[in-house]
């Protein structure tokens, strides 16, 4: 809906800033002055004792000096009352008596229609509240009371009965005068398909009203009251008013609330009244089905973090992990979920009535991520006793971790899920070798190690080797000049370790690069880490950077050259493995890492155009690089044999 200008203008004439912000806060008499306009009180926005929150009545705005919270009329009351923009402006234009701007024909025609209709659910409310106070109604009421809840809670959430007749609600609400489309349409009874009147949809069952979010009532769930009833609860059909998939029970009241403490989710209306009954009012519940990505959406815009908190059994853990799967495409950078595990057997209900709202709100503080959640869906209960085992976890992981969008979001659960990887095989030992267990060839990149001690390493102590910058500065400098081949390529980029600082804000630039032209990546980039990148001429001269190489050709040598750098890479750190084990551990099989260590290296880097003069043969018949070989000399050197664990011990 457009508001036609000066609305807003005529609006803000006739509302007082100081007025508006007076209903929440309670000012400084001592330090403002109400003649000027110029008004003092503790924040709205955060716990505080001085009043550093101060309204300009005059221009209309508001800053704290604590917090640094700013706006005018439209913001506080968006963040005060947790609604929308145009929501505010309806409050506000509200209490200055001001009609709302008129929609086009056909939405006036529309919104007149659901007027109609919200009356009319008006009327059923009525009558079920009325009903709940008759005979019929008395194992309702039993029930009700056994569930803990007064009848001034009955009151405070509307809750009714429905009669065990056919047509109760029918000939009540046709009695009134209303239409019987209007009764139809708002699926309050269904049509008979034997030619006779139709049908009420809720029969015998105790009732509890939907409401939207502001307040009004648009459709109704019931609970049945005959165990031999198929279906335990049922909901409204969806009408021009509900739609189940988009709505919240509670959704008004826990919008309000969830400007001042967490939002949880609960499976159903009796969890979402007890959670709320005992102090946990941002508490709301999806509608008969998993929760779906519009309700997602619906609770962020509430809370940038809602706690899931679901049943205690196999069938609310599996709610929870259909959450998981949705969300992974839709969490971004201060957008996600948390997860509350209830004890098994219990729901929120159950554990507030057993043990008190304390018990809950340790339950709650103990909420773990999205990202446990997952892990725990593919570690728990499971053997990992091969490396078949191992390498389909990594598998399935890496296919979860693939469906994040955002790349910066993505690289931290990488990271995350291998310290929860390494935890869980980090004692692992490879008896044959006496070496910390690693997943040859596994997608994810491990945490760095430590640095080797420079007496110990002198690959380490020299660093990244110039050849590997190299081979870097290519890989990224292609993939710049053609940003098309980033996708096949960005699981790479996530576990490409850099060695410079500028390569490292290329390889960033490049996985935030979505849809974006080669020009822009580069002004994204910088031109002190292009510069430098694109400086040696080893780079500049590479096939993915010359015009009249085919995309095709470009991708074959950015995957040469990763593969030739994870080989390197590889290899040294089998090097420095081997070197953990050097003191008083040389024997045959040490020797031979070293030596296939040293086969790898040689194989990452030979090419046709190599001066074999650089080369000579190491101690098992492999080509080594002469610089290579005397680091792999000393370090055979250091070997102590002398304490008969050496060749022939």
């Amino acid at each position: 809906m457009s508001i036609p200008p000066g609305f807003l203008d005529e609006l803000k004439s006739r509302t007082s800033m100081a007025a508006v912000a007076g209903r929440k806060v309670m000012w400084d008499q001592r330090k403002s002055n109400q003649g000027k306009g110029d008004m003092w009180a503790p924040c709205p926005f955060h716990q505080e004792k001085s009043a550093s929150f101060h309204v300009d009545d005059r221009k209309g705005f508001y800053y704290c000096f604590g917090c640094h919270a700013k706006g005018d009329l439209f913001s506080f009351v968006q963040e005060t009352e947790n609604v929308s923009f145009m929501e505010a402006v309806e409050i506000l234009a509200r209490e200055a008596g001001m009609q709302m701007p008129a929609a086009d024909p056909k939405a006036q025609e529309r919104a007149d229609r659901r007027t109609v209709l919200i009356g009319v659910m008006e009327e059923a409310l009525k009558f079920f509240r009325l009903q709940l106070r008759t005979g019929a109604a008395g194992a309702a009421r039993d029930y009700l009371a056994v569930r803990g809840l007064s009848e001034e809670a009955q009151a405070r959430w509307d809750i009714g009965f429905a009669p065990p007749g056919w047509q109760g609600l029918w000939d009540h609400l046709t009695g009134k005068g209303i239409a019987d489309d209007l009764i139809l349409a708002a699926g309050l009874a269904k049509p008979s398909s034997q030619g006779k009147k139709p049908y009420d949809t809720f029969r015998n069952r105790i009732i509890f009203p939907i409401r939207d979010v502001r307040g009004r009532p648009i459709a109704f769930g019931g609970r049945a009251m005959d165990p031999d009833e198929g279906s335990k609860y049922l909901n409204s059909p969806e009408t021009e008013l509900f739609d189940k998939g988009r709505c919240l029970y509670n959704h008004g009241p826990a919008r309000e609330a969830s400007g001042r403490a967490p939002l949880l989710v609960a499976e159903g209306y009796m969890d979402v009244i007890a959670l709320s009954e005992a102090g946990f009012r941002a508490t709301v519940a999806p509608l008969g089905t998993a929760v779906t990505e519009e309700q997602l959406q619906l609770l962020w815009r509430m809370h940038d973090e809602p706690i899931i908190a679901l049943d205690g059994d196999k069938a609310g853990l599996k709610a929870a992990m259909r959450v998981v799967d949705l969300a992974l495409p839709l969490i971004e950078a201060g957008k996600s979920l948390r997860f509350c595990l209830m004890p098994e057997g219990l729901d929120p209900d159950d554990l507030i009535r057993a043990q008190g709202a304390s018990a809950m709100q340790k339950h709650l503080d103990a909420s773990i991520p999205l990202v446990q959640l997952l892990w725990r869906r593919e570690t728990e209960g499971k053997s990992f006793d091969s490396p078949e085992r191992k390498a389909t976890l990594d598998l399935t992981l890496r296919e979860a971790i693939k469906r994040v969008r955002d790349p910066s979001l993505r690289r931290h659960y990488v990271d995350e899920v291998n310290r929860l990887r390494q935890d869980l095989f980090g004692g692992t030992r490879d008896r044959a070798r006496g070496t910390p267990f690693r997943a040859r060839g596994a997608r994810f990149s491990e945490p760095a190690r430590p640095m080797i001690e420079t007496k110990a390493s002198a690959l380490a102590a020299a660093g990244a080797p110039f050849e590997e910058q190299l081979r870097e500065a290519v890989i990224l400098a292609t993939l710049v000049r053609r940003p098309a081949l980033v996708h096949d390529f960005i699981a790479d980029l996530e576990r490409l370790e850099t060695s410079q600082p500028e390569h490292e804000t290329v390889r960033l630039a490049l996985l935030a690069s979505d849809g974006l032209k080669p020009e822009e990546i580069e002004r994204n980039c910088g031109s002190a880490a292009l510069e430098k990148l694109m400086s040696p001429r080893h780079v500049r001269i590479s096939p993915g950077l010359r015009d009249e190489v085919a995309d095709d050709m470009a991708a074959m040598c950015v995957a040469e050259e990763l593969a030739k750098l994870t080989a390197r890479r590889g290899a040294r750190r089998e090097i420095e493995d081997a070197l953990r084990d050097v003191e008083g551990l040389a024997d045959e099989g040490l020797t031979w890492r070293l030596g296939q260590a040293a086969d790898a290296v040689n194989r990452s880097s030979q090419s046709g155009r190599e001066d074999r003069s650089e080369y000579d043969l190491g101690a098992n018949g492999a080509r080594v690089k002469r610089d290579e070989k005397s680091a792999f000399d000393a370090l055979l050197d250091r070997i102590d044999y002398s304490k008969g664990r050496g060749r022939g011990a």
